[in-house]
């Protein structure tokens, strides 16, 4: 039985599906005004393996995550670059498909955009005010009334009396509670707009989520997700809204995964430690090292991203890979080890302890392949490529893993000092032919030659192992 932290009641529960091997999950996704970042990249990356464990696991998972293309960011990003907000959406829908699909991140079964739905957000708009849980303003704005849902609070752990103590003295006027949001504002010049029986205006941010997610998943559905800073004031201003409009209970179960910190340090725009995946990836291996990193430390968590847990992300994945090289192909058959294996995901979706089940069967591959037994190393290394199959990981062919080139790890901060490395100057081709040169000379018997590009590779880089047939087998350091 699948076990989850739910933030809502602060404890891990079993995992009931509303109708019976099916799910729902719907998960908070990006404001499209700018490119994927590696706080994104670690909430995409988490709700990935959710939804790719939970379909492992036989359900038959409906998966939404949202787009926000319309947000006063992108209004404002779109007004300094002389753009319409459109245009700026969506570049940056297609930039965020693109690093989604280096990262291996398979697309959700719907990604509903906020402009599509405005019909569905004005009716739920509409039905708020028609139960008194909100109001229109006097600047044309329509409010949510705060005191008007008795449950207000309860996933953030807040207080109303807390909240409005801690409110900030220039309170909006058109407010009848500092604590009250907006749901449709009215319109500005020059921003887009959308005509309503409240005058022409355009969505909130909050009631977005609540028309999109209950369009397409209904008024009670299982899981939704979301990264830490989403819990306050957004998803609680989901639930509100959500509840208040239809009467029912919405979501059984709220995940949460936690912040990124840079070196120690939150990240910040304002710190200069704030990286895209276009500033990160280029400097990886291979995408999968990021994934690796990720998924070392529980979603719930913090996680430390520096050039150090990298630099051990890539070492650890490649002892995975070196498992698996130069053993025949098998089909992969369950042992006690996917049994642990599917025990530590089962448990909260603890990736670090099914690592470690990766990590014990790569021992088990090493220590068959070193008595001989390639039959069982065979096995083995099948049921690891399976199960880190289900993590989205090892998905290269060894062969081709320590062909990559690792150009040094980290983002723009933290890439002072790393070396380039990894034969980065070398194509494979070049490389294959002084390994070719490196041969003849060895059977000509000519040490001093084979000696020489030998160590003319390693300075590059590029690392040979010599096999039993004269075969020489190379990677990239």
């Amino acid at each position: 039985m699948i076990r989850i932290h739910n933030s809502l009641s602060g404890e891990k529960q079993e995992l009931s599906p509303i109708t019976p091997g099916s799910l729902r999950m719907y998960v908070c996704g990006l404001t499209v005004y700018d490119y994927v970042h590696i706080g994104h990249a670690r909430m995409l990356l988490v709700f990935d393996v959710v939804s790719r464990y939970l379909r492992h696991r036989g359900y038959r998972l409906t998966y939404v995550r949202n787009i926000t293309d319309i947000d006063d960011k992108i209004i404002r990003r779109a007004a300094e670059n002389g753009e319409p907000t459109g245009k700026l959406t969506e570049r940056f829908i297609a930039a965020m498909n693109e690093d989604c699909g280096r990262l291996g991140i398979e697309r959700p079964d719907h990604e509903p955009r906020a402009t599509q739905y405005v019909p569905q957000i004005i009716a739920m708009v509409a039905q708020l005010l028609a139960k008194d849980y909100a109001y229109l303003a006097a600047n044309g704005d329509v409010m949510y009334a705060v005191a008007r849902f008795a449950g207000y609070g309860r996933l953030s752990g807040r207080r109303l009396a807390d909240l409005r103590a801690g409110a900030r003295v220039e309170v909006d006027e058109a407010k009848r509670d500092p604590l009250d949001f907006v749901l449709w504002k009215h319109a500005k010049p020059g921003e887009p707009a959308w005509d309503s029986p409240w005058g022409a205006g355009r969505p909130g941010w909050h009631i977005e989520c609540s028309a999109m997610s209950t369009a397409l998943l209904g008024t009670h559905f299982d899981i939704h997700g979301g990264g830490m800073d989403l819990k306050f004031p957004h998803h609680e201003n989901e639930i509100a809204q959500s509840c208040a409009a239809s009467g029912d209970a919405f979501v059984n179960l709220w995940m949460h995964n936690g912040f990124v910190n840079v070196d120690e340090e939150k990240m910040s725009k304002s710190l200069g430690n704030f990286f895209t995946l276009r500033e990160v990836l280029p400097a990886l291996r291979h995408p999968e090292v990021l994934r690796f990193f990720v998924l070392s430390s529980h979603y719930r968590g913090p996680i430390n991203y520096s050039l150090e847990q990298l630099e051990q992300a890539d070492a650890a994945l490649g002892r995975l890979y070196t498992a698996l090289r130069d053993l025949p192909a098998v089909a992969p058959a369950a042992a006690a080890l996917t049994t642990r294996f599917l025990e530590s995901m089962d448990d909260d979706f603890n990736t670090p302890e099914a690592l470690a089940v990766l990590q014990t069967l790569t021992r088990e591959v090493n220590s068959a392949r070193d008595a001989g037994d390639v039959a069982r190393a065979a096995q083995l290394a099948a049921e690891l490529r399976s199960l880190g199959g289900v993590l989205g990981l090892l998905g290269v062919e060894p062969a081709q893993w320590f062909r990559l080139a690792k150009p040094g790890v980290g983002g723009r901060a933290t890439q002072t000092g790393a070396a380039a490395g990894g034969g980065a100057g070398l194509s494979d081709e070049e490389i294959e032919a002084r390994i070719a040169a490196r041969s003849a000379a060895r059977r000509a018997k000519h040490w001093a030659e084979s000696d020489r590009i030998r160590d003319e590779l390693a300075a590059a880089g590029v690392l040979l192992e010599d096999k039993p047939g004269g075969k020489t087998a190379w990677r990239r350091a």
